[in-house]
């Protein structure tokens, strides 16, 4: 079965959820697709639970709470999601629709495309040593969704960026001991965090260790990754080789694997779209690609002065919803309607007009 729909969003992202909303208040279904399971993209994937400080109105918000706040607030407008599932096919028809294809066999028919995918598809780089992939959520981490899953346990981060230094910052205060492991004394972190991170080696309350983990080690070194059909043996340490050879045994509960993100375009790349260093070039003005009638919003898109913040991606999605509307009925101008003192809107958004009872008293 084939969906007919006005609009496709591909991402359900920050940026692509608000993309819901202003195509909402322009009276225009989107139906969502999103490769992760959930909404949210890298927010509710990779931190769910750090702050955000530049959103209005919000001194700061938690990344999965932003997430939240805008399921609840595109609510109005029932769009339809479907998860777990990636476009592989991208194709123009005779009428000038788009055709999409998903790994899941899911079809589409659709007049506009909103690529809001974020960096693309990705995934973290992984630990590469045997019996880690069956251990993925038992003991072994790539990402932090409940910080409350590690409260009190022996914590091994491994990783240099932002991430390894902000989650093991974070962790120090959770945590019964915490461990930083990285191959160098050079890091790819805010200076700020690497410079807590030793003034708190200094005072005692977390550790640091130059190395590389070499090896996973097992409740009795019962074979790692010798039973699939069972869960293995708890973690019960790694080992550590150091750059003077010597392999140092670490006892741990968890270990967080931050190494950083594997982003790719997919198949965004074979679109045949306009491309600058794998982001879709776009105007200022619609927000639309090379291909007309397909647009990009958010960390997806480049133009002149681009800069990757949510705040911004929520701009381009309000003039592409704009452009959308235009293009979906040619020669009727589209008119700016105020959210505080429409009627139609408060319709839309199935909210009671504020100023009735005024009108009533007058």
């Amino acid at each position: 079965m084939t969906i007919e729909t006005d609009a496709v969003i591909i991402g359900a992202g920050p940026c692509g959820l608000f993309q819901v909303f202003e195509l909402g208040l322009l009276d225009i279904h989107a139906h969502v697709i999103e490769t992760l399971p959930n909404p949210g993209g890298q927010c509710a994937e990779l931190y769910p639970s750090k702050p955000i400080y530049d959103i209005p109105a919000y001194p700061t918000i938690g990344a999965q709470e932003l997430i939240d706040r805008l399921m609840e607030q595109i609510a109005p407008f029932d769009p339809t999601f479907h998860f777990g599932q990636q476009v592989d096919v991208l194709e123009r028809e005779c009428d000038g629709r788009f055709y999409l294809h998903t790994t899941l066999g899911q079809k589409f028919l659709a007049k506009a495309v909103i690529v809001a995918g974020g960096v693309g598809s990705f995934a973290p780089v992984k630990l590469k040593l045997p019996g880690v992939g069956e251990r993925i959520g038992q003991d072994v981490f790539y990402s932090i969704k409940d910080p409350s899953l590690h409260a009190g346990k022996d914590i091994v981060v491994l990783g240099g960026g932002d991430s390894a230094l902000d989650w093991a910052l974070d962790m120090q205060a959770r945590a019964d001991s915490v461990l930083l492991v990285h191959r160098s004394e050079n890091f790819k972190a805010s200076p700020a965090s690497v410079s807590r991170m030793h003034q708190l080696c200094d005072d005692h309350q977390m550790q640091f260790l130059t190395g590389n983990v070499t090896r996973l080690i097992g409740q009795g070194d019962q074979g790692l990754g010798t039973s699939p059909s069972a869960s293995p043996a708890p973690l019960e340490a790694i080992e550590v080789t150091g750059g003077d050879g010597v392999a140092r045994r670490v006892e741990l509960d968890h270990l967080l694997v931050f190494f950083g993100l594997s982003p790719k375009l997919g198949p965004i790349a074979d679109w045949g779209l306009d491309l600058n260093r794998n982001q879709i070039r776009v105007d200022t003005e619609k927000f639309q690609s090379s291909e007309e009638g397909l647009y990009a919003v958010g960390d997806i898109n480049w133009y002149p002065g681009k800069k990757k913040l949510i705040l911004s991606g929520f701009h381009e999605a309000a003039l592409a919803a704009f452009a959308i509307k235009e293009q979906l009925n040619p020669g009727k101008k589209v008119h700016l309607q105020y959210t505080t003192t429409s009627p139609v809107m408060h319709q839309r958004l199935g909210v009671d007009d504020p100023y009735a009872d005024d009108v009533e008293a007058a």
